[in-house]
């Protein structure tokens, strides 16, 4: 079994920054694709930030500039740089990983269970 835990999360004024990390554990031979997803009540979950296992990186308008991601493989973990923060950034954030497992190899999708990022003053 496989399992993804989100950390960081929490309360920052606008124009703060937080530092959201995620460390994927179980029977893990390799992982593919690693993202940030967030999502708000009634709405659909979207895309943050995604890295690939060759450091590539993908991020909406809405973020670009603002947020990092990066990965470490030797850890399993990806993390996300949020800087500059709006209100609008408020959301529950979900870590998200393509995962093979071992014995049999499986390539599937797994998600962390949130954690919720608040931009108030």
């Amino acid at each position: 079994q496989v399992q993804l835990v989100e950390t960081g999360g929490g309360l920052v004024q606008p124009g703060g920054s937080l530092r959201l990390s995620c460390v994927a554990s179980g029977s893990i031979f390799s992982i593919a694709t690693m993202a940030w997803y967030r999502q708000t009540p009634g709405q659909q979950r979207d895309l943050v930030a995604s890295i690939d296992n060759r450091g590539s990186t993908n991020y909406p308008d809405s973020v670009k500039g603002r947020f990092t991601i990066s990965r470490d493989n030797a850890k399993n973990a990806v993390y996300l740089e949020m800087n500059s923060l709006k209100p609008e950034d408020t959301a529950v954030y979900f870590c998200y990983g393509r995962i093979t497992v071992g014995h049999p190899f499986q390539n599937n999708d797994y998600w962390g269970q949130g954690t919720q990022v608040t931009v108030s003053s």
